[in-house]
């Protein structure tokens, strides 16, 4: 029994040994695989022409991912500061060339939300949502409810409304399982008209201060993008006598608009060379970037895009020893916000159209502390809209 004892033993002791050796084995190739993992992911996963973000450096409050495998939903809400008020941004539905893209995307809207609606003087924080997919193709009435479903999780944190991709009617079924959505039909609607008026203020603030007069006839302005707040500028700039250059990806919508405005057109690869006075992006963002800057021909940028310089700090200050007047584009198209602000506080319309065009003064008085600081108009910008975000917390405090 003795020797039986100690055989059962050593051999409890070796299979222990044994399990403990295949255990670490097995841990080590774990490690090493997720490593090759995460090193595939870093190399395939950064946006098409974009750099890196510092994810925790932005300053999220919140990052939402949402998935719904029945309706095919994937979106990511982005809640970036609610120090000013509840987080207000638009929903995008836009098929991004990765999940890392939508999720860069989205948090550089989001932060540009909360300038932009701190710059604006509105009681709103700044929030963005994207949907991933084919706007075309993938949507569908329950997608978006289980999308607003997502929504109403945050508790008024965020409060939604449309933009690229998305129209009013989808926002009808979000609004059915959520009450955190504005610009819907029936009260304020589309912003796009309000946004591409504030556009056009900013527009005419930025030629002013580079040319001593704020008019447009005659000028030589491409407008890249004739989406629907693209058309809207078109009207306003048509009505004044400019020279209008677009570019769009959409050839019908092209056909279209230049049969309306009897304006020119000019292929996407090629719209960095052209002769401009003004160069209006109004389309998806980061258009000002290393490849193109050296090729713009333009005295002045001022569109309705979010996000234009695809690096804030080292394009705003090339723009600015450039002597290129750049109207920040979370100024200038801060029509939309307003709208939606207007929406949720019951503003009339025509107080809503005095904001906007209030967007003028505020430009100018941006350009010119540029001016006098130094400074590229981008930091101008953000060191109002960041004064006065520091100003609210210290009062919540």
């Amino acid at each position: 029994m003795t020797s039986i004892g100690y055989k059962y033993k050593y051999l409890i002791r070796a299979i222990f040994f044994f399990q403990f050796y295949i255990l670490k084995i097995l841990f080590l190739w774990n490690i090493s695989s997720i490593k090759k993992m995460e090193d595939k992911f870093i190399k395939t996963s950064s946006l098409e022409s974009s750099s890196s973000i510092d994810f925790f450096g932005m300053n999220h409050e919140k990052i939402l991912f949402c998935q719904d495998k029945k309706t095919g939903l994937k979106a990511i809400i982005a809640v970036h500061n609610t120090v000013c008020g509840p987080a207000l941004g638009g929903t995008r539905m836009w098929n991004y060339v990765n999940d890392q893209a939508a999720l860069t995307d989205v948090m550089r809207l989001s932060r540009g939300m909360t300038y932009k609606n701190s710059i604006s003087g509105l009681n709103l924080g700044g929030g963005k949502a994207v949907i991933i997919g084919d706007s075309k193709t993938q949507k569908s009435p329950d997608l978006f409810k289980k999308f607003g479903e997502f929504v109403d999780l945050l508790a008024g944190s965020y409060i939604t409304a449309e933009d690229v991709g998305i129209s009013p009617q989808d926002m009808l079924y979000v609004y059915e399982k959520t009450n955190h959505v504005t610009g819907l039909p029936g009260k304020k609607g589309d912003p796009s008209p309000i946004t591409a008026y504030g556009v056009y203020m900013g527009m005419k603030a930025a030629l002013k201060f580079q040319t001593g007069s704020d008019n447009l006839k005659g000028k030589k302005i491409v407008v890249q993008g004739i989406g629907h707040v693209g058309l809207y500028l078109l009207d306003y700039l048509h009505k004044e006598g400019a020279e209008i250059t677009v570019c769009d990806i959409n050839a019908e919508s092209v056909q279209k608009t230049v049969a309306k405005y009897g304006c020119n057109y000019i292929d996407p690869d090629k719209v960095y060379q052209v002769d401009m006075d003004i160069y209006s992006p109004c389309a998806l963002g980061a258009t000002i970037n290393d490849s193109t800057i050296d090729q713009l021909k333009c005295s002045v940028i001022a569109g309705a895009a979010n996000n234009q310089l695809m690096n804030e700090k080292i394009h705003g200050e090339i723009l600015f020893k450039k002597g290129i007047v750049y109207a920040p584009d979370y100024l200038i198209n801060a029509g939309g916000v307003m709208n939606c602000y207007a929406e949720i506080h019951d503003i009339s319309d025509s107080k809503v159209m005095e904001m906007a065009g209030n967007i003028y003064q505020t430009t100018t008085d941006i350009l010119k502390s540029s001016r006098d600081e130094k400074i590229p108009t981008s930091l101008a910008a953000n060191k109002i809209a960041e004064k006065r975000i520091s100003d609210e917390s210290k009062m919540i405090k």
